[in-house]
């Protein structure tokens, strides 16, 4: 039996995701943004979420270091955060101007990284991967869970 860690499932995703994100951050750090960001980016645009906590909660990450990057966001002048009016409290986070001019720049790089990456790939594999993928965050949210993990919440 052949027990090559190097060749598990877990460390070849591992090595994927640090290519994806050396990528990502070559891409976006002329945009002012970094690869951490762009979940609570995308979370505000949509209207995902409006709370530290809830950026949190969506971007599964723990509330410390989504207090941190708010306060480097808003200090880049990507977000800006305030009062929020039902719960003294609490703060809403919006997107600035600036970060909603260069969100379109940033995604479209994303994604031409991303096919880029997928090179070679037909439609359907690239179909199958993301649904594994999926399948396989899934899993790996329901162990966490089990095991009493908080930080892979489930997203909104």
């Amino acid at each position: 039996m052949n027990l090559d860690v190097l060749s598990t499932p877990g460390h070849l995703i591992a090595l994927a995701a640090r290519g994806f994100a050396r990528l990502s951050e070559a891409r976006l750090k002329p945009l002012g943004f970094g690869v951490g960001q762009v979940p609570v980016l995308v979370a505000l645009q949509n209207g995902q979420a409006s709370t530290q906590r809830d950026l949190a909660r969506f971007a599964r990450v723990e509330q410390p270091p989504m207090a941190q990057m708010l306060a480097r966001m808003e200090r880049d002048g990507l977000v800006q955060r305030t009062p929020d009016p039902t719960d003294g409290r609490s703060q809403r986070v919006m997107m600035t101007e600036v970060a909603k001019t260069r969100m379109p720049t940033a995604v479209t790089a994303l994604f031409q990284g991303n096919r880029e990456a997928l090179s070679g790939f037909t439609e359907a594999e690239e179909a199958e991967f993301v649904s594994l993928l999926s399948r396989l965050i899934a899993n790996l949210d329901r162990l966490a869970s089990d095991d009493g993990s908080s930080a892979s919440e489930p997203r909104p």
